[in-house]
């Protein structure tokens, strides 16, 4: 689909006040990568100055072996801050440089699902998936529907921006209601709702990657499951839906006015365009056969009797699942290249096996700058290991909070609250979270509430902010979209329509992660809001 050219000048930013601050502000921080060169230069210094204040932390431990870089003295466990230029560190920093890096947790899931999810983009699955959602929809159930296919279109990568925000305006048109408001229902859901999913994907598996790190800083033992937030991230779509629908049809809607226009030559062709052809629709179908295998072999792998290799028998309860779970990674990837390969031969994108190997390397190709970021992020967490500085912080940091006797839900809801104060400034859910996890996701496993849950009070901060900040990555995009349907839009006039969608999940986000903690509600299979350290007494 095809977008008319934005102006060649674009209206000038005239706004003012906080929001202008927020611009300015952002526009002076450099580049993730650089932000975690400038946060290792200054671990570094911080740790010669812890270890020469001999600052360390201590907890009781029951456990017969002790966590790397502690002393398990009488059943207390002791961390004392290292020095990062000791001998052993700096070994360890050049020796292991590729080690470090390819034990990255985070990496190795991201390479592995974008294998499959690079054929399914580039063969049209996704796209088709996404156009076909929106067929022949009554005009007046256009927005409950634009929500839900909004936030589970994060599983089709950056298509949920390229072809569904823009598809929404068009489909708005056609129905004669105005454009902008459809553009702003979709960003609302795409973007606000970015922590809602119908079904886990591959946000969970990045996230739950720089999850696991951090909490094998307490608990070396502690491995992510992917399922881990699945039903907090459904109530989030069962709560936001409602939000948009009551928002752009009772509130935007009508103080945008009726849209004067009409479906003129020029839009009936954008339409036709968007249109799912009869080898698209059998495409669809072949690769959801495909889907269906692959659900059908990991069935089979877990229940057939006599051989369960996705199953622990030598385990008990939820534990038995925990192969079944790292190995819904490769679910994800083989759901994605099959259904990829499966559609792409239907419509003929793919004709060969070299065609797939291509859209592999492209995907692959197209990681090049997350690589970069991964290697300074690993190291980073590594270091923050290796300093000790990581469970110095997180275990005081755990005291001090139980001395004010702060209650769960207000400390998560805090969590929540910061993430979103990154947001305006810091657009990438995966570099605030790897700077946050090492220090929140041991401290609040101390505090006994497990990582699932503070990595879901993460997640539900790191959403409704992005339609409040032009530093968003997609936000300049968003606004040319806006500027097909008027020249006059600038960011101000964007910013005021997605301000109060911002604000409403703002106020639904916390009460919701209050909610849950207080109710002690799981968070998804096998995951709990409370947590038990391993040999705690």
């Amino acid at each position: 689909m095809t977008q008319a050219t934005p102006p060649a000048k674009p209206a000038p930013n005239t706004q003012r006040g906080f929001l202008a601050w927020v611009e300015r502000v952002g526009n002076m921080l450099p580049d993730p990568v650089m932000i975690f060169v400038w946060l290792i230069g200054f671990l570094m210094v911080l740790s010669v100055i812890g270890s020469a204040l001999g600052w360390s932390a201590s907890l009781e431990f029951a456990g017969e072996k002790p966590p790397a870089g502690a002393v398990l003295k009488d059943g207390i466990l002791i961390f004392e801050a290292t020095s990062l230029f000791t001998e052993d560190n700096l070994k360890k920093l050049i020796v292991d440089m590729p080690r470090t890096l390819t034990g990255f947790a985070p990496l190795g899931v991201v390479l592995v699902v974008m294998l499959g999810a690079s054929v399914a983009e580039r063969a049209g699955l996704f796209s088709a998936l996404i156009r076909n959602s929106l067929r022949d929809l009554p005009r007046a159930f256009l927005t409950p529907v634009v929500c839900l296919i909004g936030m589970t279109s994060h599983h089709a990568s950056d298509a949920g921006y390229v072809v569904f925000i823009p598809l929404c305006g068009l489909v708005y048109a056609a129905a004669g209601r105005h454009p902008l408001v459809g553009i702003a229902a979709a960003f609302a859901a795409v973007s606000g709702g970015f922590a809602g999913n119908i079904t886990p994907g591959q946000l969970d598996v990045l996230l739950f990657g720089f999850t696991q790190e951090a909490a094998r800083i307490i608990d070396p033992t502690w491995t992510m499951n992917p399922l881990g937030n699945w039903w907090f991230i459904l109530a989030i779509v069962v709560l936001f839906t409602p939000i948009i629908w009551f928002i752009t049809d009772r509130v935007l809607e009508p103080r945008l006015g009726p849209w004067t226009g009409s479906p003129d030559d020029d839009l009936k062709a954008e339409l036709a365009k968007s249109v799912v052809t009869p080898e698209e629709k059998r495409g669809l179908a072949w690769a959801g056969l495909a889907a269906l295998v692959v659900i059908g072999l990991f069935a089979a792998l877990s229940l057939w009797p006599g051989f369960t290799p996705l199953i622990d028998e030598s385990q008990k309860g939820t534990a038995q699942l925990q192969p079944f779970y790292q190995g819904l990674i490769a679910a994800f990837t083989l759901i994605f290249l099959l259904g990829g390969i499966a559609f792409g031969i239907s419509v003929k994108s793919i004709r060969s096996s070299s065609d797939v190997v291509s859209m592999m390397n492209e995907g692959i190709r197209s990681l090049a700058p997350y690589i970069v970021f991964a290697f300074f992020a690993a190291h980073f967490i590594a270091m923050f290991s290796w300093s000790n500085l990581g469970p110095i912080a997180a275990i005081n940091g755990a005291a001090a909070l139980k001395e004010l006797s702060l209650p769960a839900p207000f400390l998560l809801v805090c969590v929540q609250a910061f993430s979103s104060f990154l947001d305006l400034f810091i657009g990438s859910a995966s570099a605030k979270w790897s700077a946050m996890a090492p220090v929140v996701v041991p401290m609040f496993m101390l505090l006994g509430i497990s990582p699932e849950m503070t990595t879901a009070a993460y997640r539900m901060g790191d959403s409704y902010t992005n339609i409040a900040t032009p530093l968003m990555a997609y936000f300049p995009l968003v606004l040319a979209f806006c500027r097909r349907w008027d020249k006059n839009v600038g960011v101000g006039t964007l910013l005021s329509m997605m301000l109060p969608f911002a604000l409403a999940f703002m106020v639904a986000g916390m009460a919701m992660t209050a909610a849950w903690v207080y109710f002690d509600w799981p968070l998804g299979p096998g995951a709990t809001v409370h947590y038990t350290l391993p040999g705690a007494k």
